[in-house]
């Protein structure tokens, strides 16, 4: 029996391997992760007004472009995970392709989102848990800190118990939270549809149609806001060594992320943008909001509900941050392996099949995180938009190298392949421009600096670390069989 048919037999009487992950996952398990990531609840609850305030009326078309763009950056990593299975995701799509330094380089620049992106999904739970205490009464400008405290206690047990059940509470807490949404879309519809809408709000065509005076530039700007919504679609790629067969339900949950995003993202701006209203007033209160979707929930239905999806979106950010886990402990599992970092990162529970000693650390390091911006008397909002922006850069850095992989492989077998990873490069580039540029203001203009500086600590340890391209190499190559 090889390694790779061991690995798929997760209830075998023999003790697992203390390198090796339980090959467990079926597809939804799988697809969990790349949804739970992008946090479709959480999304809509923050992104639409930036869209808004550069389109106006036409945000839905912000999301709409955001999609195309986003198909076209996920189909460099849909055949990449269609060729290589890796727990290190990244790693071994640029690694098997451009050679074991820049693959290192993309993992580096992925576990570098994900050490800061559960540190956000957290105060996620913090921001909209404090908004759900003070709609029910319960507190008013309660702390954030306890409140992101007890989410990271409760991810750290999830986590814990093993990729099935984590993956499965993923599943579960995006399905509620999307469907409380999907409550107060159909409450909206139907009262617009009825005309008894609280502002005489009608349906109208005009949210597809770019008010006068707003060009195509101001589009593509909107688009960036839409395109960051989907930011963790390529997390599945994780579970290359824990799905059942990852070589085509990576690809599959990949596409599904995507997919339902781009349904989700443009039905829900749609819908808010109409029960807001499409005239001068109705933008205006859509763009000034705080909070859209609880505004609209009080607006049509009630403080109840607007309660609920307050909660809704502490469930979705739960389970975005349990993604985010999942995806740096696989990468500094992959890279203990290799040797590439401490060996002791490799080790697997052999009662859960979690590689231990790696998520400790992911969750040692989002402790420190919280605690310093704690002590530093740092607002929940601030906390949440500092990290979001550190993690998105070094996110928008790793699309661009896995699309030079997927072109220079794809490639080499017709020149005609080369075209959409090609597109793809070219609108990662595009979104990571308009994030640094214009310089935003402080303390936002540094953090492209922070970013290059763990880019750049990246590339110094390929250089430092002894043998590093024969370790990767030969890592990669003894992972690259699989099912």
């Amino acid at each position: 029996m090889n390694r790779q048919d061991s690995m798929a037999q997760p209830y075998s009487a023999e003790p697992v391997a203390r390198s090796a992950l339980r090959r467990e996952l079926r597809f939804m398990e799988t697809a969990s992760v790349s949804v739970g990531v992008m946090a479709p609840t959480l999304a809509m609850s923050v992104t639409g007004v930036a869209a808004v305030a550069e389109l106006g009326r036409a945000a839905p078309l912000a999301f709409a472009v955001a999609a195309l763009g986003v198909g076209l950056v996920a189909y460099g990593f849909v055949r990449l995970a269609a060729e290589f299975s890796h727990a290190g995701s990244v790693y071994a799509f640029v690694g098997n392709t451009l050679g074991p330094r820049p693959g290192f380089l993309a993992g580096w620049a992925l576990l570098g989102t994900y050490l800061v992106f559960p540190p956000v999904s957290i105060m996620g739970v913090a921001i909209f848990g404090r908004a759900f205490l003070s709609t029910t009464g319960l507190a008013h400008d309660a702390d954030w800190y306890p409140l992101a405290l007890a989410a990271w206690a409760v991810i750290w047990v999830l986590a814990a118990r093993g990729v099935r059940p984590t993956t499965r509470s993923v599943l579960a807490f995006e399905v509620v939270s999307v469907c409380l949404i999907l409550v107060l879309m159909a409450v909206i519809c139907w009262r617009l549809a009825a005309g008894t809408a609280p502002g005489g709000q009608r349906p109208s065509g005009a949210v597809f149609v770019l008010p006068p005076g707003v060009g195509l530039s101001a589009l593509a700007l909107a688009a960036v806001s839409g395109f960051l919504a989907f930011a963790g679609f390529e997390s599945a790629g994780s579970l290359g060594e824990e799905s059942l067969v990852p070589r085509r339900m990576i690809p599959r949950a990949i596409i599904t992320a995507v997919a339902f995003g781009a349904v989700f993202y443009v039905a829900c701006i749609t819908v808010q943008t109409l029960g807001f209203g499409t005239g001068a007033a109705g933008v205006s209160a859509f763009r000034h909001s705080q909070a859209p979707l609880g505004d609209l929930a009080r607006h049509y239905v009630g403080t109840p509900l607007a309660a609920a999806l307050d909660l809704g979106a502490v469930l979705s950010a739960l389970g975005a941050a349990l993604g985010g886990v999942i995806v740096a402990a696989r990468m500094m599992f992959a890279f203990g392996r290799d040797g590439l970092a401490a060996r002791r990162l490799s080790g697997v529970s052999a009662a859960t099949g979690v590689p231990r000693p790696a998520l400790v650390v992911e969750m040692l390091l989002g402790l420190v995180l919280l605690t310093a911006f704690r002590l530093a008397g740092t607002s929940a909002l601030n906390v949440f938009f500092y990290l979001a922006t550190i993690g998105t850069l070094s996110l928008l850095v790793m699309y661009i190298l896995t699309n030079v992989a997927a072109g220079w492989h794809l490639g080499r077998r017709s020149l005609a392949q080369l075209v959409l990873p090609a597109a793809g490069v070219l609108i990662a580039a595009f979104v990571l421009y308009h994030t640094v540029w214009p310089v935003p203001p402080a303390p936002y203009e540094f953090f492209p600096c922070l970013v290059l500086g763990w880019l750049l600590a990246g590339l110094a340890l390929t250089a430092a670390i002894p043998g590093f391209a024969a370790k990767a190499a030969g890592g990669l190559e003894r992972a690259r069989a699989g099912p």
